[in-house]
């Protein structure tokens, strides 16, 4: 017969034990989801000639993410996942661009918003998209430069230029605009990403296409896509 004082003890470690085994499960690693199969499907849908096909690698993707740990750590993993690369195959068209499609040709393509002094244009540079969701202006280049440990304002070239700088500037970018919303349903981050072009009507079929990839990433993962898909 148990004496009450150890039963208690046995009731306490079955229940930490089931509770740590529910929390590891739901935080299941990001390397562990992101296998060479589920990222290489991607990149493998892109033209052989690609430039980004020699650039984008998972590899890359999993150093840069050493220095967010706080990516796939909002709702669910897998969902927080599904969502990123949803993004970033419709940016990239499967890992093929590495800088935006005549973004230097653009008009306006500087992308400089004169107005933020406190991250103020180099007149010889253009701040057009580049990287894994595209980053874009010198309001997004000159933080992101700051808190990764690179010149963004004076040398926004290289998030095209290094692979692993550019995936940071990407996860710099979700985690401080995208995953704060992410509990509000895929719609929210697309809002969060482009929202002033695509949403409220302004292109629904590139919203659709977002659409599309997260509810197909998030089949592929065993996970619910959740409401609120569009924006």
């Amino acid at each position: 017969m148990l004496f009450p004082n150890v039963m208690k003890g046995l009731i306490t470690i079955f229940v930490v034990g089931v509770l740590v085994e529910s929390v590891s499960v739901k935080a299941q690693s990001v390397a562990g989801i992101v296998t060479d199969q589920f990222f290489n499907g991607i990149i493998g849908q892109s033209d052989p000639g690609c430039a980004g096909r020699n650039f984008y690698t998972r590899a890359a993707f999993l150093e840069a993410l050493n220095s967010f740990p706080r990516f796939g750590t909002a709702v669910d993993t897998r969902r927080e996942v599904a969502a990123f690369f949803a993004h970033v195959t419709h940016e990239t068209g499967h890992f093929c661009y590495i800088e935006e499609i005549a973004g230097p040709s653009f008009p306006n393509s500087q992308y400089c918003d004169s107005t933020n002094t406190r991250f103020p244009c180099n007149p010889n540079r253009s701040y057009y998209g580049r990287g894994p969701i595209q980053l874009s202006w010198n309001f997004n280049y000159g933080p992101a430069g700051e808190s990764i440990g690179f010149d963004g304002l004076n040398s926004p070239e290289t998030v095209a230029n290094d692979r692993v700088i550019s995936f940071k500037t990407a996860l710099w970018y979700w985690v401080n605009s995208v995953q704060p919303v992410l509990g509000q349903g895929f719609g929210a981050t697309i809002r969060a990403i482009n929202g002033a072009i695509e949403c409220n009507g302004g292109n629904p079929a590139t919203v659709q296409a977002r659409i599309n990839y997260y509810t197909q990433y998030c089949n592929q993962l065993g996970v619910d896509p959740g409401p609120n898909l569009s924006c």
